[in-house]
């Protein structure tokens, strides 16, 4: 067999050994910490998380703290990383630990799977790496490894598919350091073999790489073609009250940026303006009547399956007192406050505008 697991393994660990990158997840056997870093790593990239990680770890040391912190405080520490729902599962599986575990995260991926926010790469990730279990990980970098190495023309988002790889990579990995087996599989596709331009001269594993033999290697993986991305305007509202406070809300604590404070809007609906959706918007989910005033800068922004255009407005709190219908709370606040709420990254983007608008005016208002 070209593609022999008890060849593949050593060639493997032996390159790892040599060029493995210097991580600081990679500095400690504390499960706890590895699990953190594992749903850090999650769709976002290393030098992104590698800040986040120690600052975690500095507030949140081990489990036990944290479970006992409030939900707000872990957004917060959170906050600019992305995909909140990963923190969101943290903190309930850091929680469900303490109250069913002891405050020790069980050694099998079959067990660890049943915390929530964990699903079988990351399960076998953490047993492998935390608890030296020969149980395999799947994820983009492996798939594309694997599929190069097997030269596999099929499509890799159907379900058959998607099977094969994890018996393959479950029959490939080895019985001995199998934590640092999955992680040179994933590293060697993060640097070696690459989408567009795979270092074939620099894999430890061309020799048996089929793709290559084949002259395939750029065709592999063979994925479904790519839909077109959805597209939406979304206005949002600075209220300013008479005080001079405005107002912010929190987004439900279930869906997309779940728990997070917002400028409230939504999305503008065929034959509206941008000021007749905010108008509409506010009513239904604060019940508050707003005269719609001057726009300031919009913000692009990118999420995983579509893209927005957000479009902030001033407004003014005209009548009506803040009904929770489409929010979980609400508040009035300065500038000066928010630096204690967790926000989205589009509403930190209207923070900066408001806070330099600010400041201009304290640099006008000394001349």
């Amino acid at each position: 067999m070209v593609n022999d697991p008890v060849s593949i393994a050593p060639l493997l660990l032996a390159w790892w050994d040599e060029n493995r990158a210097d991580l600081p997840w990679r500095r400690t056997t504390d499960p706890y910490a590895i699990w953190v870093a594992e749903i850090m790593l999650q769709q976002t990239q290393i030098a992104t998380v590698i800040a986040y990680y120690h600052r975690w770890l500095a507030q949140f040391p081990t489990v036990e703290v944290l479970a006992a912190a409030p939900l707000a405080r872990v957004l917060k520490l959170w906050e600019g990383l992305g995909y909140y729902s990963r923190a969101h599962n943290l903190h309930a599986a850091a929680q469900t630990l303490v109250a069913e575990y002891d405050g020790r995260l069980p050694p099998t991926a079959r067990e660890l799977q049943q915390l929530k926010g964990i699903g079988r790469y990351t399960a076998g990730a953490v047993a492998s790496i935390a608890f030296n279990e020969a149980v395999p990980v799947v994820d983009g970098n492996v798939i594309r490894v694997l599929t190069r190495l097997f030269d596999m023309a099929d499509v890799v988002t159907e379900t058959a598919v998607k099977n094969r790889l994890w018996a393959l990579a479950a029959e490939l990995v080895p019985p001995e350091r199998p934590g640092d087996y999955n992680q040179a599989l994933m590293e060697l596709g993060q640097t070696v073999c690459l989408p567009g331009a795979p270092r074939c001269h620099a894999c430890p594993l061309a020799a048996h790489c089929r793709a290559r033999q084949h002259g395939s290697e750029l065709e592999r993986p063979v994925k479904p073609p790519r839909l077109a991305t959805p597209y939406y305007d979304v206005a949002a509202a600075v209220i300013w009250r008479d005080d001079g406070r405005f107002l912010i809300a929190q987004r439900p604590l279930e869906g997309l940026l779940g728990g997070l404070w917002e400028f409230p809007g939504g999305k503008m609906e065929d034959g509206e303006t941008l000021p007749q959706a905010l108008s509409r918007e506010i009513r239904e989910e604060l019940a508050l009547e707003i005269a719609v005033g001057r726009p300031l800068k919009p913000i692009k922004h990118a999420y995983t399956h579509f893209r927005i255009t957000l479009h902030p407005f001033h407004t003014r709190w005209l009548s009506g007192e803040p009904q929770h219908l489409g929010v979980a709370d609400h508040a009035w606040v300065n500038l000066d406050d928010l630096d204690r709420y967790p926000f989205a990254v589009t509403d930190q983007k209207i923070i900066g505008q408001l806070r330099r608008m600010d400041e201009e005016r304290a640099v006008d208002s000394r001349q």
